[in-house]
């Protein structure tokens, strides 16, 4: 019972797992697609944006394939438990969901479209699911690195809200938070970073699908 409860409900801080200091495991030093490092230093004039969209590996296939991103890596992102691992993450008792780190050259490619290919790759009407896959870990959610990306998110959400009540959909569960020091990224086990390349499993799981509903351009401030 109390694990079904989890699955759609986030733990308190209080019933959070208690985790640990250090991660528990190693990360790959580079991309297997892109071959940049995935944990930085990354180049000066490169931004972080984070997002949670289901599943990860197929989340963060969607993003590496953009222009203007220059790595990605998936983890899990705004719960409570410190360096969780993926089992203690799956069993809804961190609270966390999987979250894709996308470092980018706003030069290429605005955040404004990151957040585009973002709302239109899932099914931000959901909650504590997408598709067949159900559990907290699976929310929708947006984690912000300045108050510009703050801004822009929240004109997006507004906006995708719209156009999908136009077409007869429900309303959006997505949640819109500081990426600050209570909601940290902590990179997955390596076996997840970049798992549907064609080098690791090119016909593997992906169960994230959008809605068919494009999100308008031009969401956000100009610039952003």
């Amino acid at each position: 019972m109390l694990f079904s409860r989890f699955k759609t409900q986030l733990p308190t801080p209080e019933e959070a797992l208690e985790g640990r200091p250090e991660r528990a495991y190693t990360v790959p030093d580079r991309h297997t697609v892109l071959g940049n490092p995935l944990l930085g230093p990354y180049p000066d004039g490169l931004e972080v944006a984070d997002f949670g969209l289901g599943c990860f590996w197929g989340a963060e296939r969607k993003f590496w394939q953009a222009e203007g991103v220059w790595t990605t890596l998936v983890g899990y992102q705004g719960g409570h438990t410190p360096n969780p691992t993926y089992e203690e993450v799956c069993s809804g008792h961190t609270g966390h969901t999987e979250a894709v780190r996308v470092v980018y050259d706003p030069a290429v490619v605005p955040y404004t479209s990151l957040l585009k290919l973002f709302w239109e790759s899932h099914d931000p009407t959901q909650g504590f699911r997408q598709g067949n896959d159900v559990g907290t870990q699976y929310r929708s959610a947006i984690y912000t690195h300045s108050p510009a990306q703050q801004q822009a998110a929240e004109a997006s959400r507004t906006a995708y809200r719209t156009a999908l009540h136009t077409t007869g959909h429900g309303d959006i569960t997505t949640e819109i938070l500081p990426a600050d020091t209570t909601r940290p990224f902590y990179p997955a086990e390596g076996y997840h970073q970049q798992y549907l390349s064609s080098s690791k499993n090119p016909s593997g799981y992906c169960g994230i699908g959008g809605t068919g509903v494009s999100c308008p351009v031009g969401v956000a401030p100009a610039g952003e």
